[in-house]
């Protein structure tokens, strides 16, 4: 019969060396629902490492839930800008109104309001309520799912297929103490040890209950999913007038819902980035390019597309038009925009340059 970890020992020996060897986070500091909410949100898809910057700024800046219902949305999402993914801070502002609104300001303790919440999906309830509250709530992540198939020599892609199996899994090894500490602990062994390439299974302390270890498995479970990006090629305006720059808002859906850019769009085959160029700006601002000079190219990298910019100075033959989503900026004032990782590269070209 295979082996099973089994609560007592497991958990206890994650426990003593999660004591030992756990990184000093700042959210780590404290106990506070809404300060731990606000780590979890924003270490979904992102890197520990580039986390802490944003997080430090966040709480001096949204100190609680009331000045976050309090931030126009544009201030949120400059705030959130370079971690991507901004559907998570605006399902933050949202939920921070009705966290306001219903419950009296205060992070409900309850599974069952939480996930009335926007943006409060199974990890992110877990999270909350096991880390600021102690209650018994597993939560899967990357991490937690990596180490998991791998205690269960599970074979296949570290996905959400996994995540039944697991709930089973933690159900059975999750303490009734301590829990807090537990699912912090199982996502730092992911972290640090139990790592997706290279795992340090001689310094893991749940080694003698692992299936992938004891079948040497451990560099092949779970089974690496090929990433395709689709390269994608962009030409950008830079439309400039008594020292002032032409930017405008995207939609409040889809894509950089909410952001702010330069006017451009893609490249279609055939066509050159002039040609694209003068397009664009007739679709989108109804007006004509009189002559444009490329000035220089900027890469991109997002979730499911890689973005080759090129950038050009245009001169227009009539000034767009101008309204609450269409704006003439001094640079000074891009700072105020919530923009793109591929817009804000360029605004940094720009800064450097003037």
């Amino acid at each position: 019969m295979n082996p099973r970890p089994r609560s007592p020992s497991f958990s206890r020996s994650l426990l003593v060396w999660f004591k030992k060897n756990a990184r000093d986070l700042p959210w780590r500091r404290t106990k506070d629902p809404y300060k731990i909410w606000i780590s979890e949100v924003m270490l979904q898809q992102t890197t520990v490492n580039a986390v802490i910057p944003y997080y430090e700024r966040w709480v001096k800046e949204f100190p609680s839930v009331q000045a976050v219902a309090r931030a126009p949305i544009q201030r949120i999402l400059k705030s959130w800008q370079g971690l991507g993914y901004y559907s998570r801070a605006r399902n933050l502002h949202r939920a921070a109104k009705t966290i306001c609104g219903e419950f009296g300001g205060r992070i409900p303790a309850d599974a069952e309001a939480l996930r009335t919440l926007p943006g409060f999906g199974p990890y992110t309830v877990g999270a909350v309520l096991s880390i600021a509250f102690n209650q018994r709530q597993p939560i899967i992540d990357a991490n937690v799912r990596r180490v998991m198939m791998r205690q269960f020599a599970l074979h296949g892609h570290a996905d959400t297929s996994q995540d039944k199996k697991i709930l089973e899994f933690l159900d059975r090894v999750m303490p009734h103490a301590n829990l807090n500490l537990f699912n912090q602990a199982l996502m730092e062994l992911g972290a640090l040890v139990c790592r997706n390439r290279e795992p340090l299974c001689i310094v893991c302390p749940v080694r003698g209950s692992c299936q992938a270890y004891a079948k040497g498995l451990q560099e092949v479970i779970p089974e690496v999913k090929k990433k395709v990006l689709q390269d994608v090629s962009v030409v950008i305006a830079l439309i400039e007038k008594n020292g002032k720059y032409f930017i405008q808002k995207r939609p409040p859906r889809g894509l950089f819902a909410d952001l702010w850019e330069f006017p451009g769009g893609k490249i279609e085959p055939g066509e050159s980035p002039q040609g694209a160029l003068a397009r664009e700006l007739r679709e989108e601002l109804s007006v004509e390019m009189e002559e444009g000079r490329p000035l220089f190219r900027v890469k991109q990298f997002y979730t499911q597309f890689r973005a080759d910019l090129h950038v050009w100075q245009c001169l227009l033959r009539s000034s767009p038009k101008t309204d609450s989503t269409h704006k003439w900026v001094r640079p000074s004032e891009f700072s105020r925009y919530p923009m793109p990782s591929g817009s804000a590269r360029i605004v940094d070209r720009l800064l450097k340059t003037n």
